[in-house]
């Protein structure tokens, strides 16, 4: 099993998860952050941390972001790796409680 970021990631971009990571499995995007499948060992240390409460276990994300599984794992193939916290996004805050965004994550 790993860990999967999901839509309430877009638009904000905390990277408090990314501090508590053992394996630097998180790559970074414009705008959102993937999870590598390969990489997670599902150490659970990113969920707590994560303000917008974007990280689920793979068995455990919601069924109307399920597509999220297969997107972290093709992200994560092609964005840098992200190895320490870096600021949020300016407008995080605004976004932090928007949903259906999935139209703005940048590729």
């Amino acid at each position: 099993m790993t860990y999967v970021v999901t839509e309430s990631c877009i638009k904000c971009k905390y990277t408090d998860c990314v501090d508590v990571c053992p394996v630097d499995c998180f790559h970074e995007g414009p705008n959102f952050l993937a999870i590598d499948p390969d990489e997670c060992i599902d150490c659970t240390l990113c969920v707590a941390e994560c303000p917008v409460e974007a990280i689920y276990a793979e068995d455990d994300v919601p069924d109307n972001q399920r597509h999220f599984i297969a997107l972290n794992a093709e992200l994560s193939k092609t964005w840098k790796t992200l190895t320490e916290k870096i600021d949020a996004l300016p407008d995080a805050d605004e976004w932090a409680k928007v949903t259906d965004k999935l139209d703005k994550l940048e590729r």
